[in-house]
């Protein structure tokens, strides 16, 4: 039924295929039901299936409660990486390495994904598939969808939604993640629809309870993403004394002989031949580690610069690597402080985004130029001396 129904889809127009306009966001929520059903039938739907999806959804205001009051992400890589990785999930990872070796086998085979990058995704995700979330994601979807915060983000996966629903393989009740990710591996039904896979063969995809869907259709989306097959995606080094902490960051890239002219060493194993770029999360003090072009496709899963990080070096441990070597950075900025950073940087014409005391990309780019600028060590992690300097 899935591949004739997206048959259809595929071979109907364009005006079949492609919402002609968004639903208006905010508004009465009644009204906004019943343009996202046009819409729902428009894009493909089938008319039955399309009421049925819509009939008896609500608001839910502890969606948009959790939207405005993300907080995770403040926490330092160290703070965040030692809370995510224990001994105990890191042997419940190998172990079901172990016991899903077939299907880790096929993603690595069909996809050229490493088990310890997908390993990592389901341990952080849903702690192997036991924590999905228990929101209701039509209703959080349609919240979300109706906002006028992000629609546009949000619209799509409704549309996705319904036509997951037509094919049997989106129940009503389906609870998940409070932005509607679904299943062992939390992705959005939009992500399922297309990507998805039916890894245990009979016929649906349901990331709920089938593994194997849901390693494998992870596995498709990183590769959909740019995953190169058998390429590493991160290493931990050490620096040499006096090495010039100007070069660190994700936005300078050489390849990895550069790298190791200047200094640059593995703490096991040999570096491969790919540009990579030289990261510190913590700043010149803690770990350092030098990252492959596989690292930034972990950003299309999640966009945390700690999360995404966290992430990588999880996947090396499964896969063998060491603990990091901690060091001793300088503490972390008070959330007030990192807030009256960011305005600071934001005044002198750097582009930090939203000021949130996070410590994102954007930030880390900007206190780094401003630490050349003032003569201070550039390792792009900000300090109160850096504060007051500005």
């Amino acid at each position: 039924m899935r591949t004739v129904f997206l048959a259809l889809l595929v071979a109907a127009p364009a005006f079949l295929t492609q919402p002609a306009a968004a639903a208006p966001c905010g508004g009465d929520f009644g009204a906004f039901l019943q343009a996202m059903e046009a819409e729902a039938i428009a894009a493909g739907t089938p008319p039955a299936a399309a009421a049925e999806f819509f009939a008896g959804a609500r608001q839910d205001p502890a969606v948009l409660k959790a939207d405005r009051s993300q907080g995770v992400f403040r926490k330092t890589f160290l703070d965040f990486s030692q809370s995510l990785i224990s001994k105990g999930r890191l042997n419940t990872a190998r172990a079901k390495s172990a016991e899903l070796d077939r299907i880790f086998a096929r993603a690595e085979a069909e996809y050229g994904v490493s088990r310890g990058v997908l390993l990592a995704f389901w341990a952080f995700e849903t702690d192997f598939g036991q924590v999905q979330g228990d929101f209701n994601t039509r209703n959080a979807l349609l919240t979300l969808a109706h906002d006028c915060r992000r629609p546009e983000l949000f619209q799509p996966q409704v549309l996705a939604a319904a036509q997951l629903h037509a094919l049997d393989e989106f129940d009503l009740g389906t609870t998940g993640a409070w932005a509607g990710e679904i299943g062992m591996v939390q992705m959005l039904p939009k992500d399922i629809l297309q990507r998805g896979v039916d890894g245990d063969g009979d016929g649906l995809i349901l990331l709920k309870t089938s593994p194997a869907d849901a390693i494998l259709s992870g596995a498709r989306m990183l590769q959909y993403h740019g995953w190169r097959a058998g390429e590493p995606w991160l290493t931990e080094v050490t620096l040499p004394e006096g090495f010039d902490w100007s070069l660190t960051g994700l936005e300078t890239e050489r390849p990895t002989a550069d790298w190791a002219a200047l200094g640059v060493q593995p703490r096991s194993g040999a570096l491969p031949d790919l540009p990579a770029s030289i990261l510190l999360p913590q700043g010149r003090k803690g770990p350092a580690f030098l990252v492959y072009p596989n690292y930034r496709v972990f950003f299309e899963w999640n966009k945390s610069f700690i999360y995404v990080t966290t992430a990588a070096y999880f996947s090396t441990r499964i896969e063998g690597a060491q603990p990091y070597l901690a060091g001793n950075p300088d503490p972390a900025l008070a959330l007030e402080k990192m807030m009256a950073l960011q305005e600071k940087l934001a005044a002198l014409g750097h582009d930090v985004g939203k000021v949130d005391g996070i410590l994102g990309a954007g930030t880390r780019a900007a206190v780094q130029k401003e630490q050349v600028r003032l003569g201070l060590p550039a390792d792009g992690w900000p300090t109160p001396a850096l504060l007051d300097a500005l």
